[in-house]
């Protein structure tokens, strides 16, 4: 039995910086279950949750982190997969940056087979995101071409694994010589380093002038109308974040003649229901590619949990590549 204590070590948000405290240990719902985090993965909204620019969801925790790994200690009266002792990692909608958090059920998964905590606590998010953006939302498919932005990125180089994996080629934009390196390393074929050449013109070389299918774009602002120039007709641009700004000018003209898609996704303000699904689609058909050893997680580095103020600055620098992850002793 898991003596849990009332109260626990969190990282809480006062004017814009990352403070340790202390608050009342989480009890579980019908339909939770309370872990044990051993580790807790930092993803971009972290970063723009600290600056007040992405408040967490009505009725949730404002400890900041999306995604944990850790051991379940206790379980909601409605729990019937999960019990106190097993290994999972899961998506949160916030709370992650904590001893302890409670997590719906459903958004939990069993650890893949191999993998430790640091490691499994860098699936949820990235995981969650590529899955339901890449093969959900733009069907990217087997023999088809797609433009990764940010490849060297925790989504990046998740990106490029699973569309590798599922018989896509895939071309990349980075910042330097290193993290091009890295991603064709993880599998890119083509790798742009962007403030050298024009990813428009590599994207049309790398498809004999057709364009490629799919673009995954987290820059938005001016990278918008050259990510419709880029696309073959047919093509779709899925949008899950905009670095560069959500306001654009465009010239539509593309998006008609070439009959493209133009779609996008949040994933925290999701129903437990659909994040349910997600998580069951990649338990199915991921998780498999993860324990062979397939797929993997790419960690850059590693922060204590009381040091994660130093751990959002390296991801602010952009030198990762990758994931950085927390670890939580207690």
């Amino acid at each position: 039995m898991h003596n849990t204590p009332p109260l626990h070590t969190t990282i809480s948000i006062t004017k814009q910086t990352l403070q340790t405290t202390t608050q009342h240990t989480p009890k579980p719902q019908p339909q939770e279950l309370l872990v044990q985090i051993k580790a807790a993965g930092i993803n971009r909204p972290d970063i723009l949750q600290r600056k007040g620019l992405y408040p967490p969801p009505p009725n949730t925790t404002d400890i900041p982190g999306l995604e944990i790994a850790g051991i379940v200690v206790a379980t909601g009266s409605q729990c019937r997969r999960f019990q106190p002792g097993d290994r999972i990692c899961a998506l949160v909608a916030g709370g992650g940056y904590a001893q302890y958090c409670c997590v719906p059920e459903p958004q939990a998964l069993p650890i893949p087979e191999g993998l430790d905590f640091v490691q499994a606590a860098a699936l949820p998010e990235t995981f969650f995101t590529v899955w339901t953006n890449l093969f959900q939302r733009a069907r990217l498919k087997p023999g088809e071409s797609v433009l990764i932005h940010g490849g060297a990125s925790g989504i990046g180089t998740t990106a490029i694994q699973l569309a590798r994996a599922f018989g896509a080629r895939v071309m990349v934009t980075v910042r330097n010589a290193e993290k091009a390196e890295a991603c064709r390393r993880l599998g890119a074929e083509r790798a742009v380093i962007y403030p050298e050449e024009d990813f428009v013109a590599a994207a049309k070389d790398f498809t004999q002038g057709r364009g490629v299918e799919v673009v995954l774009d987290m820059v938005g602002g001016d990278y918008v109308p050259r990510n419709l120039e880029a696309l073959a007709v047919e093509g779709r641009l899925v949008q899950i974040a905009w670095l560069r700004g959500s306001r654009i000018e465009a010239d539509l003209s593309p998006l008609m003649t070439k009959r493209l898609t133009w779609t996008g996704s949040t994933l925290r303000p999701r129903s437990v229901e659909e994040k349910g699904a997600i998580a069951r689609e990649l338990e199915q058909k991921v998780w498999p590619l993860i324990e062979a050893g397939v797929v993997r997680p790419v960690i850059f580095a590693t922060f204590p949990l009381e040091r994660a103020a130093e751990a959002h600055a390296l991801m602010e620098s952009n030198a990762h590549i990758g994931k950085i992850v927390l670890v939580v002793d207690h």
